[in-house]
């Protein structure tokens, strides 16, 4: 099967074309990597790559409790075991860079930092907050342009920080709702100025994030994430132009020649499936500019991986989920057995339970 066959990322060589999908676990106690994690991670490295949950680059960013951060010399240091750990079972390691914007509680931020958005529009819903329970998100500071040098420069050295941690490269997180996201969609950027306006100034502030990472740290080691119609955390979905604006930033980005665009259908959880020719133009796109892998995700089996990889359509297929319950999920589908079910009721709790007390296969 050409699922567990190898390929050339960059300069590194993945054993398989299995990625382990980044996904947010709220184990880092303190914002840093612990045994725990590093125990977690270490246990699925069988994947050919593993992306690393959502991980901060700014202590602005933080908007969940418990989540990690990669703008310290501390939490670097805290991310050295992990990788570590991961190479010693010869898988590599890419961490997701992750700023949360106006995802968040100022109750997960340390002293002095602030929720900040392209516009102030705050987020509907809950947030979990490890002092006083769910509280409504905050209202975010719109930023200024001194406020997006300061968020790009802390972008840059959060990829040099990973790369100093052992990590093999940084995906940059464009999906999902997140800061990036925020800028991408009309519904949460109302800036009339070049970050705003129009869909090539929404897409702006995620081109100069990603091509001031690539400078910093190489092309190769660097991927970008994508959710085109995602409404997660307040996403407008599929309003007009979507699909221009994004197969127009996937050119700019495939310009640059990253190792891979990384783009997640959330319809297997509820969200709108984005048009076949839309994904399809995006990733042409990407790679008719110069783009080098791509990576679908987003509620696929073996089955279907392997029908994606083997018409050309995918380089790479991420398995989120599975990879909860599943630690050993690159064996189990090598062997077409059948997969532990994850107790999503622990997703997000402190704690080893529905983190590493799921058994590999026993033989």
């Amino acid at each position: 099967m050409k699922l567990f066959t190898d390929l050339q990322l960059g300069t590194i060589t993945l054993k398989n074309r299995v990625v382990m999908a980044p996904m947010t676990r709220c184990r880092a106690t303190g914002n840093l990597a612990n045994d725990q994690v590093v125990e977690y991670y270490g246990d699925r490295a069988d994947a050919g790559l593993i992306i690393t949950e959502g991980t901060s680059p700014s202590p602005n960013g933080l908007g969940y409790a418990r989540i990690p951060g990669i703008f310290s010399r501390e939490q670097a240091a805290s991310w050295k075991p992990v990788s570590a750990a991961v190479h010693a079972k010869g898988g590599k390691l890419f961490m997701q860079l992750m700023h949360a914007g106006r995802v968040g509680s100022v109750l997960n931020l340390p002293p002095g930092a602030e929720l900040l958005a392209p516009s102030a529009v705050a987020m509907s819903g809950p947030m979990w907050t490890d002092s006083q329970g769910e509280q409504p998100c905050g209202m975010p500071r719109e930023m200024t342009a001194d406020d997006i040098k300061t968020a790009v420069a802390e972008y840059v050295q959060a990829a040099r920080n990973a790369v100093e941690a052992g990590c093999d490269g940084v995906e940059v997180h464009a999906a999902n709702g997140y800061l990036i996201t925020q800028f991408l969609d009309p519904g949460s950027n109302r800036r009339s100025d070049q970050y705003g306006g129009s869909a090539a100034g929404r897409n702006r502030f995620a081109f100069e994030v990603t091509q001031a990472v690539v400078a910093a740290i190489g092309a190769e080691r660097v991927g970008i994430r994508l959710s085109p119609d995602g409404l997660f955390n307040d996403m407008s979905g599929d309003y007009d132009g979507i699909a221009d604006q994004y197969a127009d930033l996937a050119q700019s980005l495939g310009a640059l020649q990253l190792a891979y665009l990384h783009l997640v259908d959330h319809s297997a959880m509820g969200a709108p499936k984005p048009a076949a020719a839309t994904v399809a133009s995006i990733c042409s796109r990407f790679r008719q500019a110069g783009g080098r892998n791509v990576i679908l995700s987003g509620g696929y089996d073996r089955t279907r991986a392997e029908a994606d990889l083997s018409d050309g359509a995918a380089d790479l297929v991420a398995f989120g989920r599975p990879f909860i319950a599943n630690p050993d999920l690159v064996q189990r589908m090598e062997k077409d057995a059948p997969l532990a079910q994850a107790d999503q009721a622990t997703f997000y709790t402190p704690g080893l339970a529905g983190y590493n007390d799921y058994p590999a296969l026993v033989s």
